[in-house]
C-alpha cells in the first residue's frame, strides 16, 4: 500500500544514462532533460562546479585546478562517485520537492553489461535518491520507443549506435533472441577523427571540435555534393594555432574503421539469427537508432551491405529514453523486459 502511495506522490522517471548524454523522461511531461554526461570538478576542494551542458564547455579548456570528467565510459560507469553526483543533480533539476518524495527510476543499460556493472548502476541511482530502480536493455527500449511489435512472435532487428557502444539485437516475444554489443560508437568516431588530423595534417584538435566535424561533414557513404569545413587546432610541429580546410571525403576516410566494426557487428548478428526470425527481418527491415545513426549516408551503406530495408527512427537521439518511458505506463505489461 505504501509503495502505491509513494508511486502516486512521486514522479517516476525513465533515464537514458548514456556515455555522451543523459536524458530524463516523465509520463506527464515527456523528455524533461537532455544534457551531456559531463561533470566539472574543482580538484582542491573535490567539489562539483558544473554539470551537463555547462560542464561540457570545460572539456579541453580547464586550468590545472579544474577537471572536466565524463564519468560514463563505453556505456557503463567508470567513476561511481561522480556518476552518483551527476544523477542526483539531474534528478533535482527536474523534480521539485525531491527531498520529500523519492522517484522510482527505470534506467536503460547496454546488453553486454556485467553483474558488477549492473550493481554499480543500481547503487549509484539509489544513493542519488531513487526509491526503486529497474533496468531495461537499450535495444529493447529502442524497439519499444519505435513502436516495434516486441510482444509478437516476429523478429525485429534494432541497431542502436550511442556514444560508447553500438547495440545490435534481434527481438521476439518481449525477449532478446540474439544480441551483439561492441564498444565502437560515437565517441570512437570522434577519436578516429582526432587521430586522422594528427596523422594527415599534424594538427591537434579537441574532442568538442572533432564532434562538430563529425556532425557537420561526417559521412559513411559518398554524398551527392561535396561538403567543406575549416578546422582550427594546434600545429604539432610548431605548437602554434593552425587552420586547415577539409572535405567530407577526408572525414569519411577517418571514419572508415569505426563504420567497418559496426557493419561487422550487424553482419554477425544476421548470421546468428534463426531462419524464421531472419525471414521476418528480410520482410520488415532493421531499425537504426541512437545519435550515431544520424551519420550521413550510414543508412544507405547498411542497406547496400545487408540488402535490407533500413529505417531510421523519427527522432533517433530520444528513441531509447522514449521506450524506457513507455514502460512506466504499465509496468506489469512490460515486466518481462526488465532485467533485474
Amino acid at each position: 500500500m505504501l509503495r502505491k502511495l509513494f508511486g502516486f506522490l512521486g514522479k517516476d522517471l525513465a533515464m537514458d544514462l548514456g556515455t555522451a548524454n543523459t536524458l530524463l523522461f516523465t509520463r506527464a511531461d515527456g523528455i524533461v532533460l537532455n544534457e551531456p554526461s559531463v561533470v566539472a570538478i574543482e580538484t582542491e576542494r573535490n567539489s562539483v562546479l558544473a554539470v551537463g551542458r555547462e560542464a561540457k564547455e570545460y572539456l579541453g579548456r580547464t586550468p590545472q585546478r579544474i577537471r572536466a570528467i565524463r564519468p560514463m565510459k563505453d556505456g557503463v560507469i567508470a567513476d561511481f562517485e561522480v556518476t552518483r553526483q551527476m544523477i542526483e543533480f539531474f534528478i533535482r533539476k527536474v523534480i521539485k520537492g525531491f527531498n520529500i518524495v523519492k522517484p522510482g527510476i527505470v534506467i536503460c543499460v547496454p546488453t553486454g553489461i556485467t553483474q558488477v556493472e549492473k550493481r554499480a548502476v543500481i547503487e549509484s541511482a539509489t544513493q542519488a535518491g531513487a526509491r526503486d530502480v529497474r533496468l531495461v536493455e537499450e535495444p529493447m527500449a529502442a524497439a519499444i520507443g519505435a513502436n516495434l511489435p516486441i510482444h509478437e512472435p516476429l523478429g525485429s532487428m534494432v541497431v542502436d549506435i550511442g556514444g560508447g557502444t553500438t547495440e545490435v539485437a534481434v527481438i521476439s516475444l518481449s525477449a532478446i533472441a540474439y544480441a551483439e554489443s561492441v564498444r565502437m560508437a560515437g565517441d570512437a568516431m570522434n577519436h578516429a577523427i582526432q587521430r586522422y588530423f594528427q596523422e594527415e595534417f599534424q594538427l591537434l584538435i579537441g574532442e568538442n571540435m572533432s564532434e562538430r566535424i563529425k556532425m557537420s561533414i561526417g559521412s559513411a557513404f559518398p554524398l551527392p555534393e561535396q561538403l567543406l569545413m575549416e578546422v582550427s587546432g594546434k600545429d604539432m610541429l610548431t605548437g602554434t594555432p593552425k587552420v586547415v580546410r577539409v572535405s567530407d571525403g577526408h572525414i569519411r576516410e577517418a571514419l572508415r574503421e569505426p563504420v567497418r566494426v559496426i557493419l561487422t557487428a550487424i553482419r554477425r548478428a544476421l548470421e546468428k539469427t534463426p531462419p524464421e526470425l531472419a525471414g521476418d527481418i528480410a520482410r520488415n527491415g532493421l531499425l537504426l537508432a541512437g545519435g550515431g545513426s544520424l551519420l550521413k549516408g550510414l543508412d544507405a551503406l547498411v542497406a547496400r551491405e545487408t540488402r535490407l530495408k533500413v529505417i531510421i527512427d523519427e527522432d533517433p537521439l530520444t528513441t531509447v529514453v522514449r521506450g524506457t518511458g513507455r514502460t512506466l505506463d504499465d509496468r506489469k505489461f512490460f515486466s518481462r523486459v526488465y532485467i533485474n
